[in-house]
C-alpha cells in the first residue's frame, strides 16, 4: 500500500478553518460519514470533490474508488477537530509521518485559533 499526503485536502482545510468552517466538540464515531453518506457524496460531487475531506491517497488503490482515500477529517461540511485527532492517532499508528504531521498542522491551527 502507497500512502502519500493529499496537498489539495490539506489546503481545503485550512481554507474551511479559515472561513469558520468546523466544529470543535464533536464526536467523530458519531459525526463521521457513513458508507451510504460517502458513497452518496462521491456519486453527487465526483472524485475530486470527494478527495479533498482525505488528508491520503493511497495511489495502489483504484482511481474513482472510496478505497483510495483515507484518514477522512470532515463530514463534507465542516472540519471536525475529533476527525484530526483520529486521523492524527491513525496515521501515527500506521507510521505515516507525512500525514500525522499535516494533521497535527491543522489541529495546532485550531489551539490557535480557540487560545483567545
Amino acid at each position: 500500500m502507497t500512502v502519500k499526503l493529499n496537498r489539495e485536502a490539506l489546503d481545503h482545510a485550512k481554507q474551511l478553518l479559515d472561513s469558520g468552517d468546523y466544529m470543535i466538540n464533536t464526536q467523530w464515531s458519531k459525526v463521521q460519514p457513513s458508507e451510504k453518506e460517502e458513497s452518496a457524496y462521491l456519486d453527487k460531487h465526483g472524485e475530486a470533490e470527494y478527495a479533498k475531506w482525505y488528508l491520503a491517497i493511497d495511489t495502489d488503490e483504484k482511481e474513482g474508488s472510496k478505497d483510495r482515500h483515507k484518514f477522512p477529517f470532515g463530514d463534507f461540511r465542516k472540519v471536525h477537530h475529533s476527525g484530526l485527532i483520529a486521523a492524527k492517532q491513525r496515521a501515527a499508528q500506521n507510521d505515516y509521518t507525512e500525514i500525522r504531521d499535516a494533521a497535527d498542522e491543522l489541529l495546532d491551527i485550531f489551539d490557535r485559533m480557540n487560545a483567545c
